[in-house]
């Protein structure tokens, strides 16, 4: 099958040049997870060829209600592994890179930022999320995009894309810039992040795996549900193809 037969509707909405743009940009994705695995679908689907992906978790029976590549038969695969096996899938000539490794303030300078022309921020890790908007906003280039929380909502018409600093009723955001208050550093470019306007719900059961969680440095979980990360991961993929048109 065709690139041109593959990508036959995306051109004819976004034009040759459109399209040029997408296949040529340079895009990382950290954390495939509710959120970032369908924004890496919606990127490939889109057109776009040059995709690194980044996460150190493996896909586990939590997964399935939420995140695209995890599947009775994926459970246990490295998540980015997986994921890459479903973009092939649909584009076997896409150039997508797998790291299956964490981003930390040590290992940053492993991910070589400044060869992308996107950074796309889903880490759950309240610290190396931090670092890597300080990191990325600190560069001429990548434009930066990042997700706040998804968890703890359930209506889809009141997810938005807003410039950070004016977002609003979020508990990751705020934590975020908390953050960077109490270090007196702060991000030296404007950047838009996905987010929800609803208010936080609460869970209504006690979590049941926290103990297998905490094997993947989270020490909190919360509800949540695919509409609603695939819309924050569509959003956020959408933003880079609105970039590129």
């Amino acid at each position: 099958m065709s690139q041109k037969e593959i990508f036959n509707r995306s051109t004819l909405l976004l034009g040759r040049e459109g399209m040029k743009a997408l296949d040529e940009a340079r895009v990382i994705l950290f954390g495939v997870g509710g959120v970032g695995s369908w924004c890496a679908e919606g990127l490939v689907r889109a057109g776009l060829t040059h995709l690194t992906l980044v996460d150190s978790d493996r896909v586990c029976p939590t997964n399935l209600n939420r995140q695209l590549m995890a599947t009775q038969e994926t459970i246990g695969q490295p998540k980015v592994e997986a994921m890459k096996e479903r973009l092939l899938s649909i584009n076997p000539k896409a150039d997508i890179l797998a790291l299956n490794m964490m981003y930390t303030e040590e290992t940053a300078p492993d991910f070589h930022l400044e060869q992308y022309d996107y950074v796309i921020d889903c880490i759950d890790s309240l610290r190396d999320k931090c670092d890597l908007i300080l990191r990325t906003t600190s560069m001429e280039r990548p434009t930066l995009l990042s997700s706040m929380g998804a968890a703890l909502r359930i209506d889809p018409t009141k997810v938005r894309l807003t410039e950070f600093s004016k977002v609003q009723g979020d508990a990751l955001a705020r934590a975020v810039r908390n953050r960077f208050k109490k270090a007196k550093t702060f991000p030296r470019r404007k950047f838009l992040c996905v987010h929800s306007e609803e208010p936080a719900m609460q869970n209504k059961t006690e979590d049941t795996t926290l103990t297998e969680e905490l094997k993947f440095n989270k020490v909190q979980t919360n509800g949540s549900l695919c509409h609603i990360t695939a819309i924050f991961g569509m959003m956020l993929a959408g933003e880079v193809i609105k970039g590129e048109r």
